[in-house]
C-alpha cells in the first residue's frame, strides 16, 4: 500500500509499519498513529505501508504472537494456543523484502517490540516463559539483511531528538547517494559530492571522512561500480556514528575561521555563540543561523555548498532540540 501526503517529484519515499500511520492493522484491532510520521514528517514523503502480519493472512484482529527460542533457532508462534507460525510469515516476508527492493526506499521506519516488525531489542522467550531483550523481528531481520546501507529506525527512539535527527539525517543523505549513483558517476562528479558532504562526515566520523578521501583521490573516468559501493558502504557507515555535540563544535569552529573578513565584534560574537552551544545552553540551530548569516554576507561560496547546513528540510526543526 502506497500513500502520498503530497504526491510531489522529488519527495521521499519511507517504507512504514502501516499501524505507525494510523492503520488499524495491530493485532487487537487497534492502531499505533505516530504525529511526528504523520504530521510533521509526512509532507516530505510518499510512505509504503506494510504490515507483514496482515500480509501473511493473520488477519485483524488475531491472535497475539511472540517469538520463542527452540535450540539455535527463533520460531514465532501465537501466545494462546500456541501455533508454528514462522513459515507461513517468513514466505510472505521473502516476497515482501524483494518486492520492496523495486521501490526504491530511502529509509524504513519500524514498529518497537513487534515479533515481525521490531529492530532492537524484541523479547524472546524461552521454554521457562521468561523473555529476554535479545531478538529482533523477523520483517526487520531480513529487510536489514537484504538493505545494509538502508537507514532504519524504531519508531520509538524518535521521542529521543539526537535519535531523530541522526535517523532523517540519513535517510536524506541516503537519497543523495542514490542520485549520485544512478547512472555510473564521473570522478569529478563523486569528488564534488565528497567535498560538499565534508562537514556532514567531520561531525560524525573525521576518520572516515580522511579515508573516503583517499578512496575518491583514486577514482578516474567514470567510476567503477566495485569502487561507488566501496564509497557508499564507507558514507553511510560513517553517517551511522553518532556526531557528538563536542564534533560538532569543532566543525563550527572550523566554519567560523572562514571569516577574517569579519569585523572583531562579530568574530567574538560567533565564537561565544558557539561556546554557548558546546555547554548545552543553546541548540545547534543557533550558531548555525548565525554561521549562514556571515556565510551569505561574506559570500563564502565553500560553506554554502556544504550540506552540513542544511541536511533536512527546515521546517522539520530538527535542529532546533540537538
Amino acid at each position: 500500500m502506497i500513500s502520498s501526503a503530497q504526491g510531489q517529484a522529488g519527495t521521499l519515499r519511507l517504507g512504514v509499519s502501516a499501524c505507525l500511520l494510523g492503520n488499524e492493522v495491530r493485532y487487537d484491532g487497534g492502531h499505533k498513529r505516530h504525529p511526528f510520521l504523520t504530521d510533521q514528517l509526512g509532507p516530505f514523503v510518499e510512505w509504503v505501508a506494510v504490515c507483514p502480519e496482515v500480509e501473511a493472512g493473520f488477519g485483524t484482529p488475531r491472535e497475539a504472537m511472540r517469538l520463542v527460542r527452540d535450540h539455535d533457532d527463533v520460531r514465532l508462534v501465537t501466545v494462546r494456543t500456541r501455533r508454528d507460525v514462522t513459515m507461513q510469515l517468513e514466505k510472505t516476508v521473502a516476497a515482501r523484502v524483494r518486492q520492496l527492493a523495486s521501490l526504491d526506499l530511502d529509509g524504513y521506519v519500524l514498529k518497537k517490540d513487534s515479533p515481525s516488525c521490531g529492530l532492537f531489542r524484541v523479547k524472546v522467550y524461552g521454554e521457562s516463559g521468561a523473555g529476554t531483550r535479545s531478538g529482533r523481528g523477523l520483517f526487520a531481520a531480513s529487510l536489514a539483511d537484504a538493505h545494509p546501507l538502508l537507514p532504519l529506525e524504531e519508531e520509538g527512539r524518535l521521542a529521543d531528538p539526537k535519535l531523530r535527527e541522526a535517523f532523517i539525517e540519513r535517510v536524506f543523505a541516503y537519497r543523495r547517494l542514490r542520485e549520485l549513483g544512478a547512472a555510473p558517476p564521473r570522478a569529478g562528479d563523486l569528488m564534488r559530492f565528497h567535498a560538499r558532504h565534508k562537514l556532514q562526515l567531520l561531525a560524525h566520523a573525521p576518520a572516515a571522512y580522511a579515508r573516503l578521501g583517499r578512496l575518491v583521490a583514486g577514482a578516474k573516468g567514470r567510476v567503477a561500480r566495485t569502487l561507488f559501493e566501496q564509497y557508499a558502504t564507507g558514507f553511510m557507515e560513517a553517517l551511522a556514528v553518532p556526531a557528538t555535540r563536542g564534533r560538532h563544535v569543532n566543525v563550527l569552529q572550523h566554519m567560523a575561521g572562514y571569516f577574517d573578513a569579519a569585523d572583531a565584534g562579530s568574530r567574538r560574537e560567533l565564537a561565544a555563540t558557539i561556546a554557548d552551544y558546546g555547554r548545552g545552553l543553546v541548540p545547534l540551530v543557533v550558531p548555525l543561523t548565525l554561521i549562514v548569516h556571515h556565510a551569505r554576507h561574506h559570500d563564502v561560496s565553500y560553506l554554502l555548498d556544504q550540506v552540513y547546513l542544511q541536511p533536512h528540510p527546515k521546517e522539520l526543526m530538527l535542529r532546533n532540540h540537538v
